[in-house]
């Protein structure tokens, strides 16, 4: 039975179907027994609450529910606009939930647990105290963790070691350490490349930012989240070419032509002679033009975090830590060769197979995120989901190295063997 009102709430909301209520004039005030929800089409949070409503309604036979889908009908946002000013509050996102005065934003266990007991608590007159829900842990030293943000932390942490391994960027690190080494100087390293490092972060930094805080306030339009995914994903289908076509055709690597201009800022940085001000603030007009010429060599992947936590609603307490966890990761392997360089006074030199080996990971892996985030955002609402999701990629990632490897090895025998000298015949 349950499952046949699953397939009815499936095909209500592909039809766009908004259910029925009384009271729908915003001056008639909601009783306390009618739940109204405001849900847009696309969004998976919002099929997860109608099956967790579907499933409400029928413990509580006494529970009205009036729906409104916002995303495509004018007349609904402007009731959602005006229910909404009469809680002293904007509309922001979707599903927004309103039973009496209590209005919950976004949807997971622990907020159904919260509307559970508030629908008890107005059916029945009796105070019902709110929980914490089920996936809030209290662990030792770390304090209360939302389980069901774990999904969240998880996929924050591998997408931004996937981003860190950016070959455009290491391989201007890289340069310039080897540049700047020449001084036989330590102090001028540390202080040149250190320069370096912080003003990228920054520039980075504001550039994720800009894209969270634009998607942020956009969540209620399915379409741009939507864009924004697909945009992704046609970076990565340009980084997994540039694996098996390096450079040829469209590509996301600093250009041949500007490469001349880094080599002589580079130079010019480097020089001992400079005063160590001067070198410093050459290195941030550095740090400025290859931040912006090697952007595109991994906006997709910003693309894809903004585009996942804005779709997790989160919100900006829950999502600043998050950043700062991003960006931390994201340095780790610059941070190593910087700081192999500085005490073995020796740069690391990014081969160019080495560069196509990131590109091959980086790409699969945003395809993958991409790909999931458009026909399947449901998957990294949970923790299994996120690693499901990254277990695939790697695993695409270690078919297509198999495969050339053993293709390799074909094509070494038959070479050999057209090589091979025949032995004379005997007369």
């Amino acid at each position: 039975m349950v499952a046949l009102h699953r397939v009815v709430l499936a095909f209500l909301l592909v039809a766009g179907f908004t259910l029925p209520a009384e009271g729908t004039e915003s001056d008639q005030g909601f009783r306390d027994q009618e739940l109204t929800i405001f849900w847009g089409q696309g969004c998976p949070h919002c099929t997860a609450e109608w099956e967790f409503l579907d499933e409400l309604s029928t413990e509580f036979p006494d529970l009205e529910i009036a729906g409104y889908e916002v995303n495509y009908n004018p007349a609904n946002w402007d009731h959602f606009v005006a229910v909404m000013a009469e809680h002293d509050l904007e509309p922001r996102a979707v599903p927004t939930t309103i039973l009496g005065d209590q209005v919950w934003e976004g949807f997971n266990d622990a907020i159904g647990v919260q509307i559970r007991a508030a629908v008890i608590d107005a059916l029945s007159g009796s105070a019902v105290p709110e929980p914490n829900g089920p996936d809030v842990i209290d662990l030792p030293v770390i304090g209360e963790v939302d389980v069901e943000r774990t999904s969240l932390v998880v996929a924050t942490l591998l997408i931004a070691l996937v981003d860190g391994v950016n070959p455009c960027s290491l391989w201007v690190l890289s340069i310039l350490l080897a540049l700047v080494l020449r001084t036989g100087s330590r102090r001028r390293v540390l202080a040149i490349g250190g320069t370096f490092l912080v003003i990228t972060t920054l520039l980075y930094g504001l550039y994720i930012a800009g894209i969270y805080g634009f998607l942020s306030y956009a969540t209620n339009l399915v379409w741009v989240r939507m864009l924004m995914a697909v945009v992704a994903l046609g970076f990565g289908v340009v980084n997994l070419k540039d694996y098996f076509w390096f450079r040829r055709g469209v590509t996301l690597t600093i250009p041949d032509s500007k490469k001349p201009w880094i080599y002589r800022r580079m130079r010019s940085t480097a020089m001992s002679d400079k005063a160590l001000p001067t070198a410093l603030a050459g290195t941030a007009l550095l740090a400025i033009g290859v931040s912006l010429l090697e952007t595109p060599c991994t906006a997709g992947y910003p693309l894809l975090w903004a585009n996942l936590v804005a779709g997790q609603e989160v919100g900006l307490v829950g999502t600043i830590p998050l950043f700062g966890l991003y960006m931390l990761v994201f340095l780790l392997d610059e941070l190593v060769v910087f700081g192999a360089a500085v005490i073995a006074m020796r740069a690391m030199k990014l081969e160019e197979r080495a560069g196509r080996l990131l590109k091959l990971i980086g790409g699969v892996v945003m395809i993958a995120l991409a790909g999931t985030l458009v026909f399947a955002p449901e998957a990294m609402s949970s923790l299994s989901g996120a690693l499901a999701v990254f277990g695939v990629a790697v695993a695409v990632v270690v078919i297509i190295l198999a495969v050339e490897w053993a293709m390799g090895r074909r094509r070494g025998r038959k070479a050999g063997r057209g090589t091979a000298r025949r032995r004379p015949a005997r007369r």
